[in-house]
This record gives structure tokens, C-alpha cells and sequence, in this order.
């Protein structure tokens, strides 16, 4: 039976019964936010990364009891937002394997919304808990400034 959660998950609704130890990141592959990923299992790659509450947390590290009342975000429900960034950081050749990108857009997305006009250190300091195996981070740092410069003018 298990405790009964309402989640608001990409802007609707959702009650489950849940297991008291289902973690926010198993509750959200079991209602197909498979953008959603656990690569480390000790919240140290980023992949599972959130916005709960409009802020960034680590959805394997969050019990799915704490998010019951809360609203919840996953990069299904940020497409639109996430549209604009994702095409030009493609276009610079700044993209990343698709594993841990949809964690990287997340967070990128939290620390748009929190502070538009972000230094290099701050966007490194942000980025910091984003794994990715595929690139030396120097790319998507350049992707993120264009992206940033281009939106200036």
C-alpha cells in the first residue's frame, strides 16, 4: 500500500502510492521522465538533477515522500525553455553525448532563471557537480558564453 504523494510534476498533477524508502528519482523513471538518469548511485554525476521547487537538487539523493505537495521539474516539462540553448550550443559544436545532458540543460536552466548574466567562475561553480566523461567541459563553457553573448545583442 505505502504513502500516498502528490506531486506536481512538468506543471500536472500526480498522486502515486510509494514505498516510504522510493526515491524522487525512482518515482519519476515509474512516470516516464526517462530524461531523468542515475549514473553513480552517490549523488556525485549530476545526472539526476531536478528542479524542485525551481531549484536544482539530485533526485536520487531526495526521498519521493519529501516532494509530496511539491512541484517538481524534469527537462520533459522545460522543453520550451530549453529549446533556444539546446539548439545553439548544438550549433557551436558544444553538445554533449545526450547521457548526462539533460542534467547539464537543468542546471543551466537554474542558473539562467538565478542569475542571467553569469561570470565563466560562476558558471564553472554551478556546473561543478555535472559529470560528463565525453568532453573537457571547455566546450560547453564556450557554448554557454556565445549562448549568453548572443542573447545580449
Amino acid at each position: 500500500m505505502g504513502l500516498q504523494i502528490t506531486v506536481n510534476l512538468n506543471g500536472k498533477p500526480v498522486t502515486d502510492f510509494i514505498d516510504p524508502d522510493t526515491t524522487l528519482y525512482q518515482f519519476l523513471r515509474e512516470h516516464y521522465c526517462y530524461s531523468v538518469k542515475c549514473g553513480c548511485d552517490t549523488s556525485n554525476c549530476g545526472l539526476c538533477t531536478v528542479l524542485f521547487d525551481g531549484r536544482p537538487i539530485l533526485s536520487c539523493s531526495c526521498l519521493a515522500a519529501r516532494a509530496d505537495g511539491h512541484e517538481v521539474y524534469t527537462l520533459e516539462g522545460l522543453q520550451e525553455e530549453a529549446k533556444e540553448f539546446i539548439g545553439f550550443i548544438a550549433e557551436q559544436g558544444a553538445e554533449q553525448c545526450g547521457f548526462c545532458n539533460p542534467g547539464y540543460v537543468v542546471n543551466i536552466i537554474a542558473l539562467l532563471r538565478e542569475n542571467p548574466d553569469p561570470t565563466d567562475e560562476e558558471i564553472k561553480e554551478y556546473l561543478a557537480g555535472n559529470l560528463c566523461r565525453c568532453s573537457g567541459y571547455e566546450g560547453q563553457l564556450r557554448g554557454i558564453r556565445n549562448f549568453l553573448n548572443s542573447r545580449k545583442g
